[in-house]
């Protein structure tokens, strides 16, 4: 029987697909990041399931005790508190090692805060990157703009409520125009989605939001700095290639024009 990873509420409990309510109920076992919380969703429809605690601090000891159970032809069914598995949460492990042994794995697709948010900021339109949870430390938060600014697509990334003021302020001394949302308690009774540049939600959201918060933040503007390609071309002409052709080529390498490359300050 497979491994079966199921995608589960990321707030409203009725957003949970028939696939996976038959797979819960036909599961052997189900196994939960938190079985108080896996217990409310199986309560609110009806299902009787036999749980069993799975999480970051015991994910090693459960992944050697479930493949025999596996490969004896029990069905599991692997769940999280919210959205997909493996994403942000446990269960990459018992994937992993469920298919190097041979066994079947089956993804059964379901909400996710992640699409929600970004569909909801109003900022989507095409590629976008997910991070997951974002650095704690100043300077490592500092390099997530630097590095995301040069993408050219809008980012996704979870965010503690305690820490989002201190990333909105971070943003904002990086870009203080860049657009953001912060949305809270998606799908939930009382979903709150705050959108504007990253300088003014710095200035309105001050104390923490209450419950779970997905940050979207706007594709940056990279800035181009000319210097290295003009550099390049000087070497090149130092090194004894013709002036045009220098710039011809560092010119299909960069962002600048050939004419610039060519008629700039060498």
């Amino acid at each position: 029987m497979p491994l079966a990873v199921c995608a589960t509420p990321i707030g409203n409990l009725a957003d949970v697909t028939l696939r996976v309510l038959d797979e819960l109920r036909a599961a052997d076992v189900v196994l939960a990041e938190d079985t108080r919380h896996t217990r409310g969703l199986l309560e609110r429809h009806d299902i009787r399931a036999t749980l069993l605690s799975y999480h970051e601090h015991n994910e090693a000891a459960r992944v050697a005790e479930l493949l025999p159970r596996l490969a004896a032809g029990e069905r599991i069914a692997l769940v999280s508190d919210a959205g997909m598995p493996v994403i942000s949460d446990p269960g990459a492990r018992l994937v992993r090692a469920a298919l190097d042994a041979g066994e079947v794995v089956t993804v059964l697709p379901g909400p996710s805060a992640v699409e929600t948010a970004l569909v909801a900021s109003g900022l989507a339109g095409g590629r976008y990157a997910f991070l997951g949870f974002l650095p704690r430390k100043a300077s490592e938060l500092q390099a997530v703009w630097r590095e995301t600014t040069a993408w050219g697509m809008p980012i996704v990334a979870f965010e503690s409520p305690h820490r989002v003021s201190a990333t909105l302020r971070s943003l904002a001394a990086f870009d203080a125009e860049r657009e953001v949302a912060v949305c809270r308690e998606l799908t939930k009774r009382f979903e709150e989605v705050a959108r504007g540049t990253a300088a003014e939600l710095a200035e309105r959201l001050v104390e923490p939001p209450k419950g779970e918060v997905t940050l979207v933040v706007a594709a940056g503007k990279a800035t181009f700095d000319p210097e290295p390609a003009r550099r390049a071309v000087a070497d090149l002409v130092a090194a004894g290639t013709p002036r045009r052709v220098a710039a011809d080529v560092v010119a299909r390498l960069t962002d600048m024009s050939r004419n610039d490359l060519y008629g700039g300050s060498l």
